[in-house]
């Protein structure tokens, strides 16, 4: 057989233990020509190696793929003799770039693999090669950027080790995520990092189970960071939750599982369509809690495709996402459908996935023996919710006075709350200047100040 040379469609390794590298390759490869194949045991020079291949090698290479490669890929991963030695070649085609590998998208340039830029990126299109709202200028400028949350981030992107640099300042980190063109700021920038900007949350509790009589009615605007919190503090507050005694101690229990709840709120967040000036909704209901963002489904596709992990996740806004990936607030595209399905199978909480006109919609279906409770507390009108609330906080601050070391969890067991509620109420006091905190977290002490 003729020598096997490098080129944009061929990558050689020496063996899998540039399994890492060979992947990368991979994604270059399809950003470029749609297609290629890779070998292992051959070197860079042609000269065939060889390596010892079995069915687990071969499977780990297929796993290390699907699991490390967005879009998904389904490549052929095979054993060949070249030379007479064992080999393994990998086939693969795709036609929806851009694809990343571990966050991070590259190019092919002749034989070599490099990292895409911001304006690359921009070539290539949605599903329906419309131009990417996240890839255009944004009239916000360097100075607009939230400085502490963009440290914020790089820190637990850090932590999560899916960045290998560190903050040194705005410029130089904004264009290292590929958010920058020209020194201007691109739309995926500002939707994430800058201050003052106008994308909306609106959260509901509604007395029935029609959208007529609401009990209480909030706006968010911010960040989509900013806008994660504030939804996630808003649906743990006002979730139900029930307390079990284990052999641990007190358990507190909510109605439908946090982690399913925030899963569904990121990627509320990071798959809406940002052109529409319509915001995303959290509503809650006598007998469900809906989340909801103004992005359609991908028409040919359906929630049980992405359930089932059988499809490629389509990406609206693939540099938003690969941004929320770096600092692990998702852990991977195109898997927070069936997260979402598990966790609720788990606990045994009843989900369904809507494809609506204007965009798509998570309902949560509340537990009949907890909706009892939540019709006691809300129907007696938002006065007697504030009523408790201002009981609630009458009590921390007592508790913070006689005992200025007192954690969270010793608060929630005194007053007989969950620990979010204990923190939800605390940073509200903080924001009031009422109560403050002197010392780091663990040491530290609390003071009344008002």
């Amino acid at each position: 057989m003729n020598q096997i040379n490098e080129t944009e469609k061929i990558e050689l390794k020496k063996s899998t233990s540039e399994l890492k590298e060979g992947i990368i390759s991979i994604v270059s490869m399809l950003n470029k020509h749609q297609e290629g194949k890779l070998y292992f045991g051959v070197s860079n020079g042609g000269k065939v190696a060889g390596q010892t291949v079995t069915e687990n090698s071969l499977r780990e290479v297929s796993r290390a793929i699907s699991e490390n490669i967005e879009p998904k890929i389904y490549p052929e991963v095979k054993k060949e003799k070249i030379e007479g030695k064992d080999c393994i070649v990998v086939e693969f085609k795709g036609n929806n770039a851009p694809y990343f590998a571990y966050g991070r998208a590259y190019i092919r340039v002749a034989d070599e693999d490099r990292q895409l830029s911001a304006s690359e990126l921009k070539k290539m299109f949605f599903k329906n090669k419309e131009h990417l709202w996240e890839l255009s200028i944004s009239e916000k400028t360097l100075s607009d950027i939230d400085k502490s949350l963009l440290k914020r981030y790089i820190r637990r992107a850090n932590e999560a080790k899916r960045i290998n640099f560190r903050f040194t300042d705005v410029t130089s980190v904004l264009k290292k995520l590929n958010l920058l063109k020209d020194d201007k700021l691109l739309k995926a920038a500002e939707a994430l990092f800058c201050k003052n900007v106008s994308f909306e949350v609106q959260c509901a509790v509604f007395a029935g189970a029609e959208k007529l009589t609401f009990l209480d009615i909030r706006q968010y605007t911010g960040n989509i960071f900013k806008l994660i919190e504030e939804s996630n503090k808003y649906l743990i507050e006002h979730m139900n939750w029930r307390a079990e005694l284990t052999g641990e101690g007190r358990k507190e229990i909510p109605e439908v599982p946090v982690r399913a709840i925030e899963e569904a709120v990121v990627n509320s967040l990071c798959h809406r369509d940002y052109t529409n000036p319509k915001g995303n909704e959290i509503a809650f209901f006598k007998d469900r809690i809906e989340i909801s963002n103004p992005g359609q489904f991908p028409e040919d596709l359906t929630p049980e495709d992405y359930i089932k992990g059988e499809v490629s996740s389509v990406l609206r806004n693939p540099l938003i996402a690969n941004t929320l990936y770096l600092s692990q607030d998702i852990e991977r595209w195109g898997s927070g459908i069936r997260r979402i399905f598990e966790a609720c199978g788990e606990a045994k909480v009843k989900v369904e996935f809507k494809k609506t006109k204007t965009g798509f919609t998570v309902v949560f279906y509340r537990p009949t023996s907890q909706v009892t409770e939540l019709e006691k507390r809300e129907f007696g009108g938002k006065a007697a919710r504030e009523k408790t609330r201002e009981k609630t906080r009458e009590k921390i601050i007592l508790l913070v006075k006689n005992n200025p070391k007192i954690t969270s969890e010793e608060l929630a067991h005194e007053i007989g709350i969950s620990i979010k509620g204990v923190e939800w109420n605390i940073k509200r006091l903080k924001d009031e200047n009422i109560i403050g905190r002197v010392g780091p977290d663990k040491g530290g002490r609390w003071v009344v100040i008002k």
